[in-house]
C-alpha cells in the first residue's frame, strides 16, 4: 500500500489505496487466516500476507506501507504482510526481530488511539496520530510529499469515494497511479479498501480498481 488516509473521529476512518505490480496475485477481502480468527484483509498470494487487515470484533484495523531505508538480508528477510494481520489481531506493536523487516510504516487504529509506527531497517520509531485528517505515504507522515500537498486538503474537505475515481497518472503527486515500466511490467493503485469504526460496528468497503480499467 502507498497511500493510508485517516480520520480521526466517530467514525474513525480509514481509506487505503494499494500500489503494487500489476502481475502480483492477488484475492480480495475475506478471512482468509485461520490462525487470525475473524480477522478479515485482502490476501497477497506471493507472500500470504495483508495490506489491511480489520478486526470488527475488537473494533480495530492495522494498515501496512512500505518505507524508505535499509532493506534486510535477502537470506533471512520475511514479508512484511503479517504485521498487519498481528497487529489487528492482538492490537499490539511489533515486537519480533525487525532486522528481518525491510523498512515500514505501520498503522494501528483503534476507538482509543491511532498509532504509527515506523522502521527504517535501523530504529523503530511510535508516535500517536494528530486529531483530524492525517496520510501516511511511503515517506511517512510527510507534509512535504507532493501526494499530500496534492490531496489532504481535499480529504479534509471533499467526498472521499469522489478522490478515488481519478483517472491514474504517473504523475508524483497523483493519488491512483499507474507507471508503465521500460520491461512491461506495470506498477498501478490496484484497489481502495475504505474502514469505518464505531462502537456500535464496522464498515469495510472494497474498490477493485482492476476489474474497470482492466476490463
Amino acid at each position: 500500500m502507498c497511500t493510508l488516509i485517516v480520520r480521526t473521529g466517530r467514525p474513525l476512518t480509514l481509506m487505503g489505496v494499494r500500489d503494487e505490480f500489476a502481475d502480483r496475485p492477488w484475492e480480495g477481502p475475506g478471512e482468509h487466516w485461520p490462525e487470525y480468527p475473524g480477522v478479515i484483509g485482502g490476501r497477497d498470494l506471493k507472500a500470504g500476507g495483508t495490506w489491511l487487515a480489520v478486526n470488527p470484533a475488537a473494533r480495530r484495523a492495522a494498515a501496512l506501507l512500505n518505507g524508505h531505508g535499509v532493506a534486510a538480508q535477502e537470506t533471512t528477510k520475511i514479508s512484511r504482510g503479517d504485521l498487519a494481520l498481528r497487529a489487528a489481531y492482538a492490537g499490539e506493536a511489533p515486537d519480533s526481530d525487525l532486522t528481518r523487516y525491510d523498512p515500514f510504516h505501520l498503522v494501528i487504529a483503534d476507538l482509543a488511539r491511532v498509532r504509527l509506527f515506523s522502521w527504517d531497517g535501523l530504529r523503530l520509531v511510535a508516535s500517536e496520530l494528530p486529531d483530524g485528517t492525517s496520510m501516511v505515504v511511503n515517506s511517512g507522515l510527510d507534509p512535504a510529499s507532493e501526494r499530500v500537498v496534492a490531496y489532504l486538503p481535499r480529504f479534509e474537505t471533499e467526498a472521499w469515494q469522489e478522490l478515488i475515481k481519478a483517472e491514474p497518472s504517473s504523475d508524483p503527486g497523483a493519488l491512483i497511479i499507474r507507471h508503465e515500466l521500460p520491461d512491461g511490467r506495470v506498477f498501478a493503485s490496484l484497489s481502495v479498501m475504505e474502514v469505518a469504526l464505531t462502537r456500535e460496528g464496522v464498515t469495510y468497503e472494497f474498490t477493485d480498481l482492476t476489474a474497470d480499467r482492466d476490463g
